[in-house]
């Protein structure tokens, strides 16, 4: 048995390697063009049973309704941790799985694992200004939390309301999903300044206009329309778990006939800050520019959308290049270190959203695992920008990182090796 898992480990190492070779000069490519344009799971086998009858698919677990830690963590594998135990398996699986083959998710985590952080040294980092701005809002570190709606509701009984609370606490914001619980306007209502709310598009052009509305008069200063899920991917954990998302009965064709065309009317009648959430090529990144967008979000919903696509962190260069400061470029996909978010300041992304981390900590300690999951976060980005020696986000550029060899096979966890060491012993 431990021979095997050895075998396993060599195989994925020596995989690795060979990746990095081919890439090699396309990394290179990469870092070399952000510089010059920036200024700043692995899974377990899943068994079936063999039966003549079809079983009746499972009912969606209700809300936790307590969760089993307080929230006092240390370090953020404890939060995966206490994650781990306290959602039932087929949420956990749901929070962690991704589409298809998983290409794309483990992508997102290998562009980050093969950027090293370049140290340098004797610079007085006594005082570090971690704050940025977002649609004129400043933020006390560049770190916000991505729009996750139908999971809020299952993890938590008050849905998003405590992942509100704790990021405004900490001086951050949490983007409001379109099909959160207890709903977007009563979300704003539990906010002291309304921010972002994230649009997808389940109706005819008359439910657009009463939700552009709602949203308007909830008092949002931002709208970030979603435009990478024209498609429901296929999650392949989540059937085979049994696993019902919300809005499974929405008519998908109203997202799959969304285009550029749909979003200048959108743009025009609802008179806010237009975001584009799901933006991953240059080419797409121009087009959102000339068609009024403040803020060009580069994401890949986290690796749950398209399958065999590329890293979030990848792609960011081309788009800062694409935009040439017109507009906010913002990030997710993949992120769940401190370091990560500096990797992407340095190439070039004003804020970094976090998915993943948030539906970790929920789980693990409500209200205040999500504020303590925060205040981790931030204190690994001041850690690590201290130890590069920059005292402030604007320092930060291309010039700071370099691209390096991977040392292990990315996973959906592999930033967390403790919390992988503990599965493994169960």
């Amino acid at each position: 048995m431990h021979k095997e898992k050895r075998n396993d480990v060599a195989s994925r190492r020596g995989f690795l390697r060979n990746l990095t070779a081919l890439g090699a000069a396309g990394g290179t490519m990469l870092a070399e063009a952000a510089h010059a344009d920036t200024t700043r799971d692995g899974a377990a086998g899943t068994q079936i049973a063999q039966s003549e009858e079809p079983k009746p698919k499972p009912k969606p677990k209700p809300a936790i309704t307590a969760v089993l830690d307080k929230g006092d963590f240390k370090t953020l594998q404890e939060i995966v941790l206490a994650a781990k135990r306290n959602l039932p398996p087929d949420l956990w699986t749901h929070l962690t799985g991704g589409s298809d083959s998983e290409t794309t998710i483990r992508r997102n985590r290998l562009a980050f694992e093969t950027l090293a952080l370049r140290q340098r040294v004797l610079v007085n980092v006594n005082q570090i200004d971690l704050s940025t701005t977002l649609l004129g809002q400043t933020l006390a570190f560049p770190l916000f939390i991505s729009p996750v709606g139908g999971y809020t509701g299952l993890a938590h009984p008050q849905g998003v309301l405590p992942v509100i609370r704790a990021a405004e606490s900490v001086g951050t914001v949490a983007v409001v999903a379109s099909n959160v619980r207890p709903g977007f306007e009563a979300a704003a209502k539990a906010s002291q300044h309304p921010f972002i709310s994230q649009l997808y598009i389940t109706s005819d052009r008359k439910w657009l206009t009463d939700r552009l509305d709602r949203v308007r008069k909830a008092g949002y200063r931002g709208l970030a329309v979603t435009v990478d899920r024209n498609f429901y991917a296929r999650r392949e954990r989540d059937l085979i778990t049994g696993f019902e998302r919300g809005g499974a009965s929405d008519d998908t064709s109203h997202q799959a006939s969304l285009d550029w065309d749909l979003i200048d009317w959108i743009r025009d009648y609802s008179k806010l800050p237009l975001i584009l959430k799901g933006v991953a090529t240059g080419e797409d990144a121009e087009l959102a520019v000339k068609h009024g967008a403040t803020v060009v979000w580069v994401s890949n919903h986290g690796g749950r959308q398209l399958d065999q696509g590329e890293g979030t962190l990848d792609v960011l260069p081309e788009v800062v290049k694409a935009v040439r400061g017109r507009a906010e470029v913002v990030l997710d996909g993949g992120v769940l270190r401190g370091s990560d978010v500096v990797k992407a300041l340095c190439l070039g992304a004003r804020a970094v959203g976090v998915g993943k981390l948030m539906g970790y900590s929920l789980a693990a300690g409500g209200e205040s695992g999500v504020r303590c999951m925060l205040e981790l976060m931030q204190t690994e980005i001041r850690s690590v920008m201290g130890l590069i020696g920059a005292r402030s986000v604007k320092e930060l550029n291309a010039s700071r990182v370099k691209r390096a060899m991977p040392v292990q096979y990315p996973t959906v966890t592999s930033a967390f090796p403790w919390f992988e060491e503990q599965l493994r012993q169960v």
